[in-house]
């Protein structure tokens, strides 16, 4: 047997799942397909799902799709609210204590790859987030750009810089942020993480596109849809209802809102909402695959497949065989 999937007490590891891939990538739908299947209970890996009353731009799954496969992590604070990898680590961990008693197997599904880092390898000990630094930072930004606060972070941090679009404006502040309040640089503080093995075997599904392209045209399809559904008239009553909100909100910096917050201060038209929205939609799509190709031991399988559904259920099918036969 494979020491790996030994805890300390020579007893095998309880299985667990991963389902990664990029936005509109079809996790939801081959997720949901499993619940009649396998004994899985779904946790969502999705730092915009977390928030109440976010339903369109997040493109969170319907009621009825919630009432067949329930999604732990979703709908659990306000938009007004923070909410941190350390807080997804420690909420998934206790969630897949729980799903393991109950005999039934942890399938976290999601796009945030950070949360999925966070908890396969433990926390790196950053620093809290701090509003009046950020609230400096926010400050030189509107004064020089991001594109400048970029290359300023790549004197800092080259390493962290160089795996940052000049576009990406939560990470590169957080980045700064990390470094005005430690005096250390995120990458310098990521080498001395200290490992914190995740008790579970696991399994790894990544979910890729053959063509990027045709992933490009999905993104596309699904803002319109979501545009043609009431986004912006979603994102105004956000603003309605919780008057606190800024495009600083951690919540406002999903993809889309921002570009929709924008759009609703008449900084352009609805056209141009679109034309950014889908831009930044892909960005995050670029990311999401990025941090996927750095990942190990992952299972990976064409997103694109019209068979998709059926090659996720054989690949975990296999490995809960091979988990048992152990």
């Amino acid at each position: 047997m494979n020491n790996s999937f030994m805890n300390k007490d020579d007893a095998p590891l309880p299985p667990a799942i991963f389902l990664m891939g990029p936005t509109a990538s079809g996790k939801t739908g081959a997720a949901v397909s499993l619940i009649s299947k396998l004994d899985v209970e779904i946790i969502s890996v999705d730092s915009a799902l977390v928030f109440k009353d976010m339903n369109i731009g997040t493109a969170k799954p319907e009621a009825d799709i919630l009432e067949k496969a329930p999604h732990h992590l979703i709908d659990i604070i306000d938009p007004t609210s923070a909410y941190s990898a350390a807080n997804f680590r420690s909420d998934a961990l206790r969630l897949m204590a729980d799903i393991t008693a109950r005999g039934k197997i942890p399938l976290l599904v999601g796009g945030t790859m950070l949360y999925f880092k966070a908890l396969e390898e433990g926390l790196s000990g950053l620093p809290e987030a701090n509003p009046e630094v950020r609230a400096t930072l926010d400050a030189e930004a509107a004064k020089i750009g991001w594109p400048a606060m970029h290359s300023k972070l790549a004197e800092i941090d080259p390493v962290t810089a160089a795996r940052l679009e000049p576009n990406d404006t939560q990470r590169i502040q957080r980045a700064l942020e990390v470094y005005e309040i430690a005096g250390e640089t995120m990458s310098s503080l990521f080498a001395k993480q200290t490992s914190e093995a995740l008790p579970y075997q696991l399994l790894k599904i990544s979910l890729v596109p053959s063509d990027r392209k045709v992933l490009h045209e999905r993104i596309a399809v699904r803002f319109d849809q979501m545009l043609a559904a009431g986004f912006v008239d979603e994102v105004r009553a956000l603003m309605v209802k919780y008057p606190t909100l800024t495009p600083e909100s951690t919540a406002m910096r999903c993809v889309g809102y921002r570009q929709a917050l924008e759009h609703l201060a008449g900084e352009y038209d609805i056209t141009e909402l679109r034309d950014r929205g889908i831009f930044a939609t892909r960005q995050l799509a670029k990311r999401q695959l990025t941090w996927l190709r750095g990942m190990k031991d992952i299972v990976e399988l064409d997103c694109l497949e019209a068979d998709l559904n059926a090659l996720v259920l054989n690949e975990i099918t296999r490995f809960i065989i091979n988990t048992q036969d152990q």
